[in-house]
């Protein structure tokens, strides 16, 4: 039992960037759920080895083993959880996968597979462990996005998609949380991993340790921060914050095409400075800013 000891949930944590979590987050006193799926071909499935080498070092921990893509592993990892350690404080939905294939290469179900196991995985993860963070009013979520999913990359279409729309959830989640204290970000990770060494390799990046990454995703869920609703992008011990901007709002009533096609240049020349804090008052803003173009 963790008793006062804070609880995370890891989803793939077996390796990579979630394994440095796991570890990092042990050796600082939290009891971990690591989370990665088996594979046929693992003499000791991933889960294991982190929580053999978590509890070797003297940090507690449980391995579980469902798939990111699987609609009840959000229920029984949030069970595990409860039944091994007593309560949850934290989750970090880290779990993916990427392509290598421009998108007039890629299939539907190439596509399918990047949005399901991307963005429906971190969904069917916090649907439950949301709802219990939300219920005691008290928590931290952290989601796994990508610089991809904020500026797009080539040959990275299906994966620029889902982690978009990991963000869009996060935005949501996080506004959803306020009023319940459960603060909600995304982490856009740059790190020398399985799945992104060949695309490192390709741009000659040195370094990008994942455990350089670990201790910006460890502050984004440590009990005493309030941070939410934000995109950290976060490499070799540098961190920046990405945020999508609006410009001021452009009348066009009653402008004909070439006025619109003005109308159009001016609103592309126009500088991106306006933040906001939901889509309805981004609307409002949008109504109330608007004025003639010049």
């Amino acid at each position: 039992m963790a008793g006062n000891q804070r609880v995370v949930i890891i989803s793939g944590a077996g390796k990579g960037l979630g394994k440095a979590y796991a570890h990092y987050l042990a050796e600082r006193d939290m009891a971990v759920v690591v989370n990665n799926r088996r594979h046929a071909s693992d003499g000791e499935a991933s889960a294991d080895a982190v929580v053999r080498e978590i509890r070797a070092a003297g940090g507690e921990a449980v391995a579980h083993y469902g798939a990111a893509e699987d609609p009840q592993t959000g229920e029984s990892l949030l069970a595990l959880a409860l039944d091994t350690f007593g309560r949850l404080d934290a989750v970090i939905a880290n779990a993916g996968i990427s392509e290598g294939a421009t998108f007039c290469k890629q299939s539907p179900g190439s596509i399918e597979q990047n949005i399901t196991i991307n963005l429906l995985g971190t969904a069917y993860l916090l649907l439950p462990t949301f709802r219990h963070l939300y219920e005691q009013r008290l928590g931290h979520v952290l989601v796994s996005t990508s610089a991809a999913g904020l500026f797009g990359e080539h040959g990275l279409p299906a994966y620029s998609a889902s982690k978009a729309g990991v963000i869009g959830l996060m935005q949501s989640l996080a506004l959803e949380g306020r009023s319940h204290q459960v603060f909600v970000n995304a982490i856009a990770p740059f790190a020398r991993t399985q799945m992104t060494a060949a695309t490192l390799e390709a741009a000659s990046v040195p370094g990008l340790a994942p455990e350089e990454v670990a201790p910006i995703a460890a502050r984004l869920i440590a009990a005493n921060s309030s941070i939410s609703g934000e995109v950290i992008i976060a490499a070799a011990e540098r961190i920046a914050r990405a945020r999508v901007l609006c410009s001021q709002s452009l009348s066009v009533r009653g402008l004909g095409e070439v006025e619109l096609d003005a109308a159009l240049d001016s609103l592309l020349d126009s500088p991106l400075e306006n933040q906001h804090s939901g889509a309805v008052e981004m609307f409002a803003s949008f109504m109330r800013s608007s004025s003639n173009p010049s």
